[in-house]
């Protein structure tokens, strides 16, 4: 594990040496960054990471995005999450799995009330709908590591929230 600051990322590209995969889940929310702190996070550092792991060796670059990610957007998360997935998928990648959740279903132990409640009626709702509106980190996180282990559908693969619900259960 090594501790890096990505405000002079550069300056670790040693840690991005000798990985065949690189997996990605960084992000902030503009509530604690601000718009401009929310871009340099999800977008600059995360497109500047991949870069650095593709010319540290890396072959298969795993990003976790964002459902209705799209870089036309109106929206500054989801335009945000667009132009990301985008800039990844120019960096060049043997193969690139963008994994786009719903809302993910977490404990925090920070306070966010508004997230909570839309935590606790999308975990009544999953209970009819279970891959329609959000999805159990854990379950991202066993879909990414799933997704490296199977042979790849292409040089892209994109999965959205149902499809990581079915990988995430293998």
């Amino acid at each position: 594990q090594a501790v890096v600051d990505f405000e002079r990322l550069g300056e670790h590209a040693a840690a991005f040496q000798g990985h065949d995969v690189g997996f990605c889940c960084l992000g902030t929310t503009r509530a604690k960054a601000g718009a401009d702190g929310f871009v340099r996070v999800d977008r600059d550092y995360v497109a500047q990471a991949a870069e650095l792991a593709r010319a540290g060796g890396c072959k298969h670059f795993v990003l976790e995005s964002s459902k209705g990610a799209n870089a036309q957007s109106r929206f500054l998360y989801l335009r945000v999450k667009g132009e990301v997935e985008n800039l990844v998928q120019a960096v060049g990648f043997d193969r690139c799995t963008i994994l786009r959740p719903a809302v993910l279903l977490c404990k925090r132990q920070e306070s966010r009330p508004m997230e909570w409640i839309t935590q606790q009626f999308l975990g009544v709702v999953a209970l009819a709908f279970p891959t329609a509106y959000s999805v159990p980190v854990e379950t991202v996180a066993r879909a990414m590591v799933a997704c490296v282990l199977q042979p790849g559908k292409g040089k892209v693969e994109v999965l959205e929230n149902r499809a990581i619900h079915e990988l995430g259960k293998a």
